[in-house]
């Protein structure tokens, strides 16, 4: 199937830039935390990453201006579409339902033809007693969200938004010092990681690729199963004043049995992996922490050990960081969100991290049945090792 051309046009201007700064796809690959294989697949138009600060991040490493980077992300704007609108089925089509009679239908009169002058006037509609008309709903239901919202003294905003920082009375909150965004549908080494799904293997679409991991998560209602990835990838905004993340908290809000869905694992040997700022979370424990571990570089010929390294970071525009955290979990379904401290500039603040206003999800696998697809077949099959991970 021949490529978009948006997409071809976007895997061009990565291909100009790893060209211009002329290293390898291994020592490029492990300044932004993807493996080789991934990258390589980014300039060949194989795939379209889901999120554009991994190409920002490159076109910043390779010296791209800030005019250069524009253009970069207007491409990938439109090479992101064109792979949604290709992994995106079909919508169902609805049929028509007419609408119930009421139970004492009062018999209707023949229209009166426009042409006979004799013929009387129809009634009038009067809508119903203590039936307010939708737009007067609305329009109270508004106002009452604004006072709702102003006698408990929290302003009106969008759930992916972070809380602002804390300011004196009749002041305006000032704007973070740094911009942040997650990736919450990622996968060990972008090709191995479960999925808990409530349907039997016969009614699951086989795995798609790790770009298109969230769209097909989201159609199946699929749960993170034994482990959930999240990458925080934090950028200040100037080139000078920097900012320092000091610490990263865990926040269980909800602990429950693991669920009784079957697991699909989404292996397809699809090259290795590289994690150099990892932070380990056990879910299990009363009090997660988020621990700093060593991590992989297993994008060459050799698995290459990254050592640990602990808070405090400091990140400015020109040098972003990007945290890497693992959560696991045998024996719950957990529901939990992070929250990151930060100062700059004599200020302080906290930013709560979550999967777009809601918390993040994983649920233990141990005992579930277990598939994984056989992709000659054409079908999910028994995994021999069912039931032995977390």
């Amino acid at each position: 199937m021949p490529k978009d051309a948006a997409v071809e046009e976007f895997a061009g201007l990565v291909r100009a830039l790893k060209a211009r700064d002329g290293r390898s796809y291994e020592a490029l690959g492990r300044r932004l935390s993807v493996s080789a294989s991934t990258l390589h697949r980014y300039c060949s138009g194989a795939t379209v990453p889901e999120e554009f600060a991994v190409v920002d991040r490159l076109a910043l490493l390779c010296g791209a201006d800030k005019e250069e980077r524009r253009a970069l992300e207007a491409a990938w704007t439109e090479a992101d579409r064109a792979r949604r609108r290709a992994a995106s089925p079909a919508p169902t089509p609805v049929p028509a339902v007419s609408a119930a009679p009421e139970s004492n239908p009062e018999p209707s009169a023949p229209e009166p033809s426009a042409a006979d002058p004799s013929a009387p006037e129809a009634p009038r509609a009067r809508p119903r007693r203590g039936a307010p008309a939708p737009l007067v709903v609305a329009a109270v239901a508004l106002v009452v969200l604004a006072l709702a919202a102003a006698l408990l003294g929290h302003p009106t905003r969008t759930a992916s938004a972070p809380a602002p920082a804390s300011t004196a009375p009749g002041r305006t909150a000032a704007p973070l010092p740094f911009t942040w965004s997650i990736g919450s549908q990622l996968w060990e080494g972008g090709c191995g990681h479960a999925y808990l799904v409530d349907r039997t293997p016969r009614a699951v679409a086989p795995p798609p690729v790790a770009a298109d991991s969230g769209v097909w998560a989201g159609t199946h209602g699929a749960v993170h199963g034994g482990e959930a990835l999240v990458r925080i990838t934090v950028q200040g905004r100037s080139p000078s004043d920097a900012v320092v993340l000091h610490a990263l908290h865990v926040r269980v809000v909800d602990r429950a049995a693991p669920l009784p869905w079957n697991a699909y694992r989404m292996d397809n040997g699809c090259g290795g992996a590289v994690t150099p700022r990892h932070f380990a979370v056990d879910l299990d424990r009363p009090r997660p922490l988020a621990r700093s571990v060593d991590g992989l570089d297993a994008s060459g010929a050799e698995v290459r050990k990254i050592p640990a390294v602990s808070f405090p970071y400091k990140v400015t525009s020109s040098d972003p960081e990007e945290l890497l955290v693992s959560a696991r979990t045998a024996g719950c379904d957990c529901r939990w969100y992070l929250e990151l401290e930060w100062s700059a500039g004599g200020r302080t603040g906290t930013v709560r991290i979550t999967d777009g206003g809601k918390p993040f999800r994983t649920s233990g696998t141990r005992g579930r049945p277990a598939y994984v697809h056989d992709s000659a077949e054409g079908r999910w099959i028994t995994d021999s090792d069912s039931g032995q991970t977390g």
